[in-house]
């Protein structure tokens, strides 16, 4: 029997997944994503192209990878479509290539608005998110109001899309009493209209995913599931409240695919040779100074869907052991291993300084995160131009102890590095 393999993001996102999925996917038969909506980007270059995939799983630009949309996901058609139609005007064979499932929950108009009037409500205590409509479609789904794919065919679709528009049409005029264009934005007519033409362009590549993954796997076929965000963002186990509104972790892998646990294989963990954040919450090695500047920069850190600046920092093991207990990380990919190689001398936290008392023990605690200060080990830098390094023997002596250390410390064997930009530019080590 075929086993799984997952690639999950161990900090707060924009780890550079793509890139390891992209290398995993040339020899996988189906790449999955398993959570979050599109508020949640894979950027990948393939031949020559920029793709900033935000629902499709990224593995799908294989050209011979089915990609599948899991029951986990949150479904914006409308941007899914937009995504269908980018690839298919670039060669790619969708129509044979794309399964979403019919348990894949849908994004209506009013789940964006829904997001925009709480985070306006919220004030000074903002959580951050992108007002994509995320968070509300899990509170739907979790509240059991949600709309399944499979609602889009059901005999009763009518009926059940205007109970629920009219009853979070009530909800948006109790958050933002002073939005007087509610009732339009939200006519049920042109959203049934709307939601009936998504749902006619949609119907071919709607299935029974879960059926659909183990008979594959019954069949020795190769999977591989893209993680989307990442473990500090999980909504059980991350820095609660600023996180995101499903479980990016192990556990969502699972739950959002029908996979079991013993279908599991190789679980990567993906980091950057540094820390960064977008949105608001805890940052333990944040750097609000030149260095951290300097960071963003050489990092071109800004996020794929937002294009917000992020936060920058030296690199943190204490949450990396973290993300190894959670997830049970069998490998590790050390992204940007150029970027970081640029300074002189490199920081890399391993422990917390709470009130003086040092851990390696790590806690998603606001208070305790918000009194830790980083306890850091230094290393030599100045790595040079890593592109023509092909193997681990190839890299400068400086590069080499800085990976060995981040190893030794976790007990994870480094299986990836990224030495620059492009999709070639990684040295394997499986």
């Amino acid at each position: 029997m075929s086993k799984v393999d997952v690639v999950i993001g161990c900090f707060y996102g924009d780890e550079g997944k793509g890139k390891v999925i992209d290398y995993l996917a040339t020899n996988a038969d189906i790449a999955v994503r398993a959570t979050g909506g599109d508020n949640a980007g894979h950027t990948i270059e393939a031949n020559g192209v920029k793709y900033a995939m935000r629902l499709i799983p990224s593995g799908i630009l294989s050209g011979h990878t089915i990609g599948v949309i899991g029951n986990g996901v949150v479904m914006n058609p409308q941007v899914l479509l937009g995504e269908i139609e980018n690839l298919k005007a670039h060669g790619y064979d969708i129509d044979n290539h794309l399964k979403i499932s019919d348990k894949t929950h849908v994004i209506l108009p009013y789940h964006p608005m829904l997001d925009r009037a709480l985070e306006k409500a919220r004030k000074a205590s903002k959580i951050g998110t992108t007002c994509r409509g995320i968070g509300p479609t899990y509170c739907d789904k979790y509240e059991r109001a949600g709309l399944r794919v499979e609602d889009l065919y059901a005999d009763n679709f009518k009926s059940h899309l205007e109970e629920l528009v009219e009853s979070r049409k009530a909800l948006l005029k109790f958050y933002d009493p002073e939005d007087t264009t509610i009732d339009e934005k939200l006519n049920f007519e042109d959203v049934y209209k709307t939601y009936c033409e998504y749902a006619e362009q949609l119907k071919p590549y709607v299935c029974d995913t879960v059926t659909y993954l183990h008979k594959a796997l019954e069949e020795d076929k190769r999977v591989i599931v893209e993680g989307a965000q990442a473990t500090l963002l999980d909504i059980d186990f991350g820095s609660y409240p600023y996180v995101t509104s499903s479980n990016p972790t192990i556990g969502g892998i699972i739950t959002g695919t029908g996979l079991s646990a013993s279908d599991i294989g190789n679980v990567y963990g993906i980091i950057k040779a540094y820390s960064s954040r977008v949105g608001e919450g805890p940052f333990v090695t944040e750097l609000l100074d030149e260095t951290g500047d300097r960071i963003r920069d050489l990092g071109h850190e800004y996020g794929t869907v937002s294009g917000r600046p992020r936060r920058c920092g030296w690199l943190d093991l204490v949450t990396l052991k973290y993300a190894k207990r959670l997830n049970g990380l069998t490998g590790i990919s050390v992204n940007h291993l150029d970027t970081i190689g640029k300074f002189d001398k490199i920081k890399v936290c391993v422990a917390y300084d709470h009130n003086g008392v040092e851990t390696e023990d790590f806690s998603t605690n606001l208070k305790f995160l918000e009194n830790c200060k980083p306890v850091y080990k230094e290393f030599d830098g100045n790595f040079g131009d890593l592109s023509g390094c092909k193997t681990f023997e190839d890299l400068p002596e400086n590069a080499k102890a800085y990976i060995n250390f981040i190893e030794e410390y976790t007990k994870t064997p480094v299986k990836f590095i990224g030495t620059g930009a492009g999709r070639e530019a990684m040295i394997v080590r499986l």
